[in-house]
């Protein structure tokens, strides 16, 4: 027989624990780290139990005891001081037999980011129509004169598609035609030309020195920037004629250009990462990080991350993280949930999510329950972009005004995190008849926009990022509750932080009036079901006077697509 060995105390169910240990949770700095287990043992003997956690660059581990919630599970949290990768584990033993402590190893990481991987507003500014002339590309410090208008509305990230030179050969036309005209200026994803590739600018644009001066202009402005890291190359690009090896081949032996099922690129080559030369292309690509992280960037939005190998995402993260652990990944990856997932678990901060094709009570409510809830909450952020330049919804297409209102308020209000595509706040709803896709879309062609256009919402959305970013309840990833209603368009939901309660009234219907009654959770701040308290829409200043649970509501989009409802308990 084999020798005994004392396991007097059983630990399992550990959270946050991803695929066993396999891949690390994700933390934000300043928030705890709330970790859980089922401690328990045989017969009736006592239990303690201690979280031993430690940044991974300390020596040394501190300890903090667990507390008993109820059926044998157990709760204790840390707090991180400093960014970058903690680990911790659990001890678990009978007071006086610590000689036999059972220990939950080897340690869990925690990944821990900074707060803009939990909380932004996101404004995707297309570069090259900035300005006012509609036969030329606008240039950086076009640019940088709508900073004001675009910090005006609150926004917090700056994001950029590709502002590197744009290939020639295959160059697209207007609206994705196949071939372009002598002034077009092609699409900025075919990147690569005689100007150069990956670390060069779009001549259009301006120089590297005049991009220099336009991200110290983001960041005295307080933006975050974002860039676009895409592995495509024009056939143009330096790449192909340097490192042929590093493409893909049809079996003529000419480099494949790139697809996306269903769409197909002519002006692009794709990367082969699998290629036998895949060390120096990797290191390559590493370099081209390292460069834009020297020059400003903070965030890289990575395009159609889900069509190359993963084992590159884990290897590049967890590289750049070594010398830069502050810079984020944002994974572009409209695909099937469990790539979505896997990207998520091998370090990307957030990702886009469905939420730009979610329109019904019961499908929004069932996704960002989702979303918010153990698994996901523990590795995954989503991002609520309301729109995309490739991504015009049915419902702004149709809706009106009040479709764009109505989208901006949820995308801001059920997640901390959301982003909207230049054009939005024009209400811009222009599409290729049958398509999801912009008309005249400015991927393919020079854009001039009137920024003041008639009938946009920039100065509702400034109210909303303005209400984001006073109440901290709106800027928390997990608080969610969603409530009973008493109409099919009527979504409902709050969200708690300490004593602010926050309750969000959304009319899904931009067409037509929705009236019903909403069941207020008061009992989330003790207050008594047969008194009155008031609440404040914080989008109008009004003032409602509510008693205990069930209250009327009433939204015309005609007037009003949502509340957003601050509790005020009276003084008495």
């Amino acid at each position: 027989m084999k020798p005994i060995v004392k396991e007097n105390v059983i630990i399992e169910d550990v959270r946050p624990c991803i695929d066993g240990g396999r891949f690390y949770a994700k933390g934000i700095l300043g928030d705890p780290i709330e970790v859980s287990a089922d401690i328990f043992r045989h017969g009736h003997k006592p239990i303690a139990a201690v979280l031993k956690y430690r940044r991974e660059t300390n020596r040394h581990f501190r300890t903090t005891p667990f507390k008993f919630l109820e059926n044998d599970r157990w709760a204790a949290s840390f707090t991180p001081e400093h960014t970058g990768m903690h680990e911790y584990a659990i001890e678990a033993f009978t007071p006086g037999e610590e000689d036999h402590t059972t220990v939950f190893g080897p340690p869990l990481k925690v990944y821990v980011e900074p707060p803009i991987a939990r909380y932004g507003s996101w404004y995707e500014m297309w570069p090259r129509s900035q300005g006012t002339d509609p036969g030329k590309s606008a240039t950086f410090d076009d640019m940088a004169r709508r900073l004001p208008d675009i910090k005006a509305m609150g926004f917090t990230v700056l994001y950029l598609p590709p502002i590197h030179p744009i290939g020639r050969t295959n160059r697209k036309g207007a609206n994705n035609h196949l071939k372009a005209g002598p002034g077009d200026p092609g699409c900025p994803f075919a990147i690569g030309n005689e100007a150069g590739g990956h670390t060069a600018i779009e001549p259009g644009l301006g120089t590297l020195h005049d991009f220099d001066r336009f991200s110290a202009a983001c960041k005295a402005a307080g933006f975050t920037l974002a860039l676009d890291l895409v592995l495509n190359c024009s056939p143009d690009h330096p790449y192909v004629k340097k490192h042929p090896e590093w493409f893909f081949r049809e079996k003529d032996g000419t480099i494949k250009f790139a697809e996306n099922p269903p769409k197909k690129y002519e002006d692009v080559y794709p990367l082969d990462l699998y290629c036998e030369d895949y060390q120096d292309l990797w290191r390559e690509i590493k370099r081209v990080c390292v460069f834009w992280i020297e020059h400003g960037i903070e965030i890289f939005r990575i395009d159609n991350p889900h069509t190359k190998p993963v084992a590159f995402w884990e290897w590049l993260i967890s590289e750049l993280h070594k010398d830069h652990g502050k810079v984020l990944f944002f994974a572009e990856a409209f695909t099937k949930p469990k790539m979505m997932k896997r990207l998520a678990k091998v370090g990307f901060s957030q990702s886009y999510t469905y939420f730009t094709w979610r329109t019904a009570k019961q499908e929004l409510t069932d996704y960002i329950t989702e979303l918010t809830s153990w698994p996901l909450k523990d590795y995954m952020r989503g991002n609520l972009f309301v729109n995309t330049p490739d991504i015009l919804p049915s419902i702004l297409q149709t809706g009106g005004r009040p479709a764009f209102m109505l989208r901006a308020t949820l995308a801001a209000t059920l997640l901390p995190s959301w982003g909207m595509y230049n054009g939005f706040e024009l209400c811009e709803n222009r599409a290729v008849p049958g398509r999801e896709e912009y008309l005249d879309s400015e991927k393919y062609q020079y854009k001039v926009w009137d920024w003041e256009r008639p009938g946009n919402i920039k100065e509702y959305i400034g109210r909303l990022n303005a209400i984001r970013a006073k109440q901290r309840a709106l800027q928390q990833y997990t608080n969610i509750r969603f409530h009973q209603s008493g109409h099919p368009d009527l979504l409902f939901y709050s969200k708690l932080y300490k004593n602010e309660l926050i309750l969000v009234v959304v009319n899904l219907n931009p067409a037509a009036a929705a009236a019903g009654r909403i069941d207020v959770p008061i009992h989330l701040i003790s207050l008594p079901e047969n008194k009155a308290y008031t609440v404040r829409d914080l989008l109008t200043g009004a003032e409602y006077r509510f008693c205990g649970y069930w209250n009327d509501v009433r939204l015309d989009p005609a007037e009003a697509v949502a509340h957003i409802f601050l509790v005020i308990p009276d003084r008495h």
